[in-house]
């Protein structure tokens, strides 16, 4: 498994966001399984240059180099088994797209529906300078600029 440092910019990334967060002993066993998924993970026969880890024991991150070799249909397949997997046994939720994840004040990771999100926007407890998090991203370059983001520069924004 590449090191992420060592991924190019260019690198493919998705991250799966966690409903909740991990216990130290659920991210030390998830990363060794993202370990030996990523060493088996291939396209058509061939090896992907690829990265995964667990990010703020809340957010999985899958990278590859499609410039090495791109991923697959069949690929990309089999990594979504593999993270529906991993719902399964540890009772998580990685495909909620609809939650919002934050940093609130005490620098803890917070999840909130859109409505959650609005009224805390409208009560003061979040605002424009509040940390939110892009998932949207989709190449290494841009989580590293945009993925922890003030709320104001972020399409959350809009949300509000």
């Amino acid at each position: 498994m590449q090191l992420f440092e060592q991924m190019p910019d260019h690198s493919r990334v998705w991250i799966y966001q966690s409903d909740r967060v991990l216990t130290d002993a659920e991210t030390l066993l998830i990363k060794q399984k993202l370990r030996d998924f990523i060493q088996s993970w291939k396209s058509h026969q061939k090896s992907l240059n690829a990265h995964a880890n667990i990010m703020y024991q809340q957010f999985i991150l899958l990278a590859v180099d499609e410039q090495y070799e791109a991923p697959s249909g069949c690929s990309i397949d089999s990594s979504v088994a593999f993270l529906k997997n991993l719902e399964q046994e540890f009772n998580i939720n990685l495909f909620d797209r609809l939650k919002f994840a934050w940093k609130a004040d005490d620098h803890q990771i917070r999840c909130s529906t859109r409505s959650e999100f609005a009224t805390l926007y409208a009560a003061g407890k979040i605002n424009d300078q509040t940390i939110v998090f892009n998932n949207l991203v989709q190449t290494k370059k841009e989580l590293l600029q945009k993925w922890e983001v003030e709320l104001a520069l972020s399409w959350h924004a809009k949300m509000v």
